[in-house]
């Protein structure tokens, strides 16, 4: 079976991690791009929204931070899945990020095993709504059409 690489946008304010961190994902096969904020992931999401799969969110950033970016990703790109990505200690807020919509979460640092396992089944996730979303919107355009399924 052929293996698609899922297009990723990594979301921190740290600029060394984003890079190490982008790396490790291109050399997993994944094809990542790294920004610094939540508004820069937006406007990323914006630009490119039906191209990018998974973002992989910092909770703690300045400005707008990953909860609340988290809350605009879900409002205006319901079907971008999200992975928060949590200090030793904020759990709690990983949590609240779930409750928002957040695929998973992990802990910095990140086990790269665990991460393609989540990383995989956010594409499955993502690719099931897709499905969903066309088969239903088949289903409307069949019923505007005239046609009985």
């Amino acid at each position: 079976m052929v293996r698609v690489p899922i297009n990723v946008l990594v979301v921190d304010d740290e600029e060394d991690f984003v890079e190490m961190f982008t790396m490790r994902l291109s050399e997993m096969g994944e094809r990542p791009r790294g920004v610094h904020s939540g508004r820069e992931c937006l406007k990323i999401l914006e630009e490119e929204g039906a191209d990018v799969d998974v973002v992989i969110l910092d909770i703690k950033m300045p400005g707008m931070d990953g909860i609340e970016t988290l809350r605009e990703i879900r409002k205006r790109f319901p079907i971008v899945e999200v992975i928060l990505l949590t200090g030793h200690g904020s759990v709690d807020s990983a949590v609240t990020g779930m409750k928002l919509g957040a695929f998973d979460y992990l802990n910095k640092p990140a086990d790269f095993v665990e991460l393609e396992e989540k990383l995989e089944g956010a594409r499955k996730r993502k690719a099931e709504q897709e499905d969903r979303i066309r088969r239903a919107e088949s289903r409307t355009m069949s019923r505007k059409s005239g046609e009985m399924f």
